[in-house]
C-alpha cells in the first residue's frame, strides 16, 4: 500500500470536501464526548399496600384498636381471624416482618426504584370519616416502609383521607421525614399534581404522576382544589382529561425520563376491562407515558403491552389483613404479585417483565407454593391472552411475560 505524504493527504481531504464527500468544517470542529449509553432501568411496582388495622396491631407501636365498622369494632379481631386461618402471629414484630420473602426477591432483582400504592393513612388522629372502612397506621411504625427501602408511595386512593385533612398532613409529613417521595395527594392542587421524582443511581429519572377515579371508591369531595388539600381526582376518561395530563407531563419531562402514570381505578373484584378504561390507558401511552400502573383491584387483572409500553390494568393487593375474611374466594386475593419491568433507558420501551408470586399468610409475604403459582399462572394466562399476552414459569418460580 502506498502511503501519501502530508501535502497529498491535505489535497485529498480538500477534494473530498469540495465534492461533498464529508463536511470538512464539521470535522475540524472540536466534538463533545458522547455520553455512554445508560443501562436498562429496572423497577419494582406493586398494587395496594395496606398496613393499617390488623397489621398495625402487630407492629411495635400499634394504634388504638377501636374501629367504626358495622361488623368489627376492634382491629385485634382481624389478627384473630388471620390466626384462625393460618396460625399464630407474633406481636411487636420487627419492621421488616410483613415483607417476608419479598425482601430477598427485591435484593436479588436490584430494582432501581421501588414504587407502591400505599392504601393507608399514617396518623394518630381519631377524627375518622364515617365511610364504613378506615385504615390507619401509627406514624411510629414508619420503619415498616423504610425497611423495604420504598422510594415512592402513591397516595391518590380511597383511604389516604380516612382521617381527614389532618390525617393527610400527618401522612405526608411522616413519609417525607423518612425520605419517601409521594405522588397524587397534597396540601394544594399544585402539590397534588406534581410528580414524584426519583433520581436513578446510573443517571436519569423516574417521574411518577398519580391520580384516581371515583370508580375506585374515592369520594368526589376528596379532590384537591387550588388551595384545598386532597387527592388528584380525574373527572372522567376523556380526551380532554388526557390532554390536561399531557400538559403537566411535558412541563416536568426531560429527555431520558421514565414516565409512569399511576392510577387508582375500578372495583375490587372481577377481571373485566371496559372499553373506556382500555382507550384511556392506551391514550396515556400515546401522549408519552412509558408505564400505566393501575391498581384498586384486590387481585391481579390484565396486562397489555401497547406500542412496546406496559399497561397494568390492576396490580392486585400486595399486602393486606384480609386473611380469614370469607367471600370472593374464587379470585384468590391471598395471592399477590411483584412486578419487575425492565425498560430501555433511552426510549422507555419495555424490554422484559418478570412477575414474582407470593402468598399472604400471618400478615407476611411468602413465596407462593408450586400449587399456588400454578393456579395463578393458569388464571393469568386466561386473563392476559385476549390482550396478546402470555406467561411462562421459570425454574426459580417466577413468571416471564411474553407479548406479540
Amino acid at each position: 500500500m502506498q502511503v501519501k505524504g502530508p501535502n497529498e493527504f491535505h489535497r485529498t481531504m480538500a477534494s473530498a470536501a469540495k465534492n461533498g464527500s464529508f463536511p470538512l468544517e464539521e470535522m475540524m470542529q472540536p466534538r463533545e464526548p458522547e455520553a455512554p449509553p445508560r443501562d436498562p432501568v429496572l423497577l419494582f411496582l406493586c398494587g395496594d399496600v395496606m398496613l393499617g388495622r390488623g397489621i398495625d396491631q402487630i407492629l411495635p407501636h400499634p394504634s388504638d384498636p377501636r374501629l367504626h365498622e358495622v361488623h368489627v369494632r376492634s382491629a385485634a379481631e382481624y389478627v384473630r381471624l388471620a390466626e384462625v386461618a393460618n396460625g399464630a402471629i407474633p406481636l411487636a414484630v420487627a419492621f421488616d416482618y410483613v415483607w417476608g420473602e419479598a425482601l430477598s426477591a427485591l435484593a436479588h432483582a436490584q430494582a432501581q426504584a421501588r414504587i407502591i400504592n400505599l392504601e393507608t393513612s399514617i396518623t394518630k388522629s381519631a377524627a375518622y370519616l364515617p365511610k364504613g372502612i378506615n385504615y390507619k397506621m401509627s406514624p411510629e411504625n414508619i420503619g415498616v416502609l423504610t425497611a423495604a427501602a420504598i422510594d415512592c408511595c402513591v397516595l391518590a386512593n380511597n383511604h389516604v383521607l380516612d382521617f381527614g385533612r389532618d390525617g393527610l398532613f400527618e401522612t405526608l409529613d411522616t413519609l417525607h421525614r423518612a425520605g419517601i417521595k409521594t405522588a397524587g395527594a397534597g396540601r394544594t392542587l399544585a402539590e397534588t399534581e406534581a410528580p414524584a421524582i426519583i433520581e436513578l443511581p446510573g443517571g436519569g429519572r423516574v417521574l411518577v404522576f398519580a391520580f384516581g377515579h371515583c370508580s375506585s371508591g374515592i369520594p368526589r369531595g376528596w379532590g384537591a382544589g387550588t388551595d384545598i388539600p386532597g387527592v388528584d381526582l380525574i373527572a372522567d376518561f376523556s380526551a380532554r382529561t388526557r390532554a390536561g395530563l399531557a400538559e403537566r407531563m411535558r412541563s416536568a419531562h426531560r429527555p431520558g425520563d421514565v414516565l409512569i402514570a399511576s392510577i387508582h381505578w375500578g372495583g375490587n373484584w372481577g377481571y373485566e376491562i371496559g372499553d373506556a378504561e382500555r382507550d384511556f390507558a392506551r391514550g396515556l401511552v400515546d401522549i408519552g407515558f412509558n408505564i400505566v400502573h393501575g391498581h384498586s383491584s384486590h387481585h391481579p387483572k390484565a396486562i397489555e403491552v401497547y406500542q412496546d409500553r406496559l399497561i397494568l390494568y390492576g396490580c392486585g393487593d400486595f399486602l393486606n389483613d384480609y386473611e380469614g375474611i370469607s367471600g370472593y374466594e374464587e379470585f384468590r386475593g391471598d395471592l399477590s404479585l411483584m412486578y419487575l419491568p425492565r425498560l430501555c433507558a433511552a426510549t422507555g420501551q419495555l424490554i422484559d417483565l418478570r412477575l414474582v408470586p407470593f402468598k399472604i399468610a400471618r400478615f407476611q409475604l411468602h413465596r407462593a407454593s408450586a400449587a399456588d403459582a400454578g393456579w395463578l399462572l393458569h388464571r393469568l394466562d386466561a386473563v392476559y391472552q385476549p390482550l396478546g399476552v402470555t406467561t411462562s414459569l421459570n425454574q426459580d418460580g417466577t413468571f416471564s411475560v411474553h407479548w406479540r
